[in-house]
């Protein structure tokens, strides 16, 4: 499959994962409001889900994937039938099985505990609490399915079949929103629906994955050999491996959770307010980061284990490119359409016309730093495919004290829009020092013609802005709250517009879509 068309791929079910994801959050507020049952679901969701981020699809892909795509590389060149791959699958499939089901099991136990060190706040309503420790209990496991989705994803992703695990999210979604739509009146509070839906979701994720892997002679076999599975090197590799890679997703974690802290004592609403705004920015960092990553690291692992670093770097160069084509008419649009996307999405019910404002400012805080969160998906592969996840984690434990460092400058002159610029800042120097790593360790070097291709980038860019920023300014968004139709007609009619304005300047310029289409995964 060419690396375009997989991009695109991925692009497009995450763009759908993420619609489902939009009407998931509104039938939420719609059937269950925003109380204190509400909150007790979101923070017992928290955990498993804080989890699934660290553990499962952070660290475990990112030690898991480099280490299977060289195990295949080896067979294919030994002339085996895939019989030494199939061991290695089998001995990190048990392993990763019995160790979620301990974690599974503790958090189970751990419950009332979990939940008072997330939230001690719901202790003083008895009975959120209680719900918060069940739909926790009934979550827990959720980790385990997730585990085997990661592992499952690598598999595919590996075997070039990028469409099902790109898929696989939005099953979880679709799950959510039937059981709140059909289950809510057999459980007593009703909340306790949405924690079904989210096991309901796990089990259905794992099962899209099984018919695929059958299809490759690939469905992994969970042994009761723990001993045996942990003695293989591999094994012992890739765990070895996941302990920082867990630390560097932690990082992130961590600027959250103290984010929202800082967020929660400025003026009210200011936590809502940089949630909206970070949903916003997520919808292209997914679609375009997101994707790119997904695709360039089982290729990038590939020409790293055949030590073809012309290949690698011919990787690095497209990807770097592909970032740079679409992540600058993302950035120019999410920060000129700030106002009119976020009234189109949330302006509607007790989101006020000041929440509008409010948000837009936190959007375009997180627009300046969009193509640093694009690069970033693109160059921390090129470390995890040789097996180096310590450079990652140095920068962003660096990364994370300097968000911090700039929050003291930012937040008392833009409150809430300052947490949002301080990410943005990092963000982008995240990527600068990841560029400067792989410059100075001789790994990438950029291949001709950039200056001329950033400056045809540029230029369209330029003009897509000023039609964009002169449209914006022809309607008044908030005071178009009756007309929500006319509204959003006019906001993607301008979207379309800028975009078509941005591909045929390039097109003017000599760019064309084949030019992005000659590697291969």
């Amino acid at each position: 499959m060419n690396l375009f068309k997989a991009a695109a791929t991925v692009s497009g079910l995450t763009l759908l994962s993420r619609i489902t994801g939009l009407i998931r959050e509104n039938m939420t507020a719609a059937l269950f409001g925003a109380g204190v049952m509400t909150d007790a679901f979101f923070v017992a969701f928290r955990l498993p889900n804080l989890l699934r981020r660290m553990f499962a699809e952070g660290a475990f892909s990112q030690a898991f994937v480099p280490l299977l795509g060289r195990a295949k590389l080896r067979a294919e060149q030994e002339g085996e039938a895939g019989g030494s791959v199939m061991v290695m699958i089998n001995h990190v499939t048990t392993a990763l099985f019995w160790v979620l089901v301990l974690i599974s099991a503790l958090g189970v136990l751990a419950a009332p505990a979990l939940v008072y060190l997330m939230a001690s706040g719901l202790a003083r309503n008895p009975a959120a609490f209680d719900a918060s420790v069940t739909m926790t209990r009934w979550m827990f496991p959720y980790i385990l399915f997730m585990g085997m989705v990661a592992l499952s994803a690598g598999i595919l992703n590996t075997w070039k079949k990028v469409a099902i695990p790109a898929f696989t999210p939005v099953l979880l979604n679709l799950s959510f929103i039937a059981a709140g739509l059909l289950l809510r009146d057999h459980f007593q509070p009703p909340v306790l629906a949405l924690a079904a839906g989210v096991m309901i979701g796990g089990l259905l994720q794992v099962a899209l994955q099984v018919p695929a892997l059958l299809r490759l002679g690939l469905l992994p076999r969970i042994g009761l050999g723990v001993r045996e599975a942990f003695a293989d090197p591999q094994t012992r590799q890739i765990m070895r491996q996941m302990l920082p890679a867990m630390l560097a997703v932690s990082v992130a974690q961590v600027s959250l959770i103290l984010n929202t802290q800082i967020a929660s004592r400025l003026a009210p609403g200011s936590v809502s307010w940089i949630s909206y705004g970070d949903r916003l920015m997520e919808f292209p960092t997914a679609l375009l980061g997101v994707a790119l990553g997904t695709v360039l690291l089982p290729s990038l692992s590939r020409a790293a284990a055949a030590r073809d670093d012309l290949q690698y770097g011919q990787l690095l160069d497209w990807g770097l490119r592909l970032a740079w084509l679409l992540a600058v008419p993302a950035t120019l649009g999410l920060a000129l359409m700030a106002e009119p996307l976020t009234a189109m999405l949330f302006h509607y019910g007790r989101f006020t016309a000041h929440d509008v404002q409010m948000t837009r400012m936190a959007v375009t805080g997180y627009s300046i730093g969009l193509i640093g969160l694009i690069a970033i998906k693109v160059l921390a592969p090129a470390f995890y495919a040789r097996q180096d996840v310590r450079t990652p984690l140095k920068i962003g434990i660096g990364v994370l004290i300097a968000t911090q460092l700039m929050n003291l400058v930012f937040v008392p002159w833009l409150a809430h829009a300052g947490l949002a610029l301080s990410i943005s800042i990092g963000a982008l120097a995240n990527a600068g020092w990841l560029y400067h790593g792989l410059r100075r360790q001789g790994l990438y070097r950029p291949a001709p013609g950039w200056a001329g291709f950033l400056a045809r980038v540029l230029v369209a860019g330029l003009l897509m802005g000023l039609f964009v920023h002169d449209a914006t300014l022809r309607f008044d968004w908030t005071g178009l709250r009756a007309q929500p139709f006319e509204r959003i007609a006019w906001a993607l009619g301008i979207i379309g517009l800028g975009a078509l304005i941005y591909g045929l300047s390039l097109m003017v310029m000599g760019v064309r879509p084949r030019q992005f289409l000659r590697k291969n995964l």
